[in-house]
């Protein structure tokens, strides 16, 4: 089992930015995938950002095209940590950020995809 902790979230202005961390326990492995998705009330959950584990210390990372250039997914295997920096943000950037992980999922981009979950944390821009 693992164990994912969001936190990091809160209330910004437009333009503003924002870091989550997810902080992994647990059964945690370097080749996991790490995502972060977000759901807006009303709406369905979304795919944001991953980052994959190529081998050795190699790392690809996957953006949604609606925050590419803005978010920025990381991670430190030392602490068991996945970061999502976040910055030009905007009010449709409103939602519950959770953070997931998976053992083995090839369409990355599918929440239906990933084993572990966060509980969330609500990030809110205003205008």
């Amino acid at each position: 089992q693992v164990q994912l902790v969001e936190s990091g979230g809160g209330l910004v202005q437009a333009g503003g930015s924002l870091r989550l961390s997810c902080a992994a326990s647990g059964r945690t492995d370097r080749s996991y995938n790490m995502g972060w998705f977000r759901q807006a009330p009303g709406k369905e959950r979304e795919f944001v950002a991953t980052s994959r584990w190529s081998g050795g210390s190699t790392y690809y990372s996957y953006y949604a095209d609606f925050v590419k250039g803005r978010f920025t997914i990381s991670r430190d295997n030392a602490k068991n940590t996945v970061y999502l920096q976040m910055s030009s943000l905007k009010p449709e950037d409103t939602a519950v950020y959770s953070c997931a992980a998976c053992v083995y999922c090839p369409n990355y981009g599918s929440h239906g995809q990933y084993d572990y979950w966060g509980q969330g944390t609500q990030v809110t821009v205003s205008s």
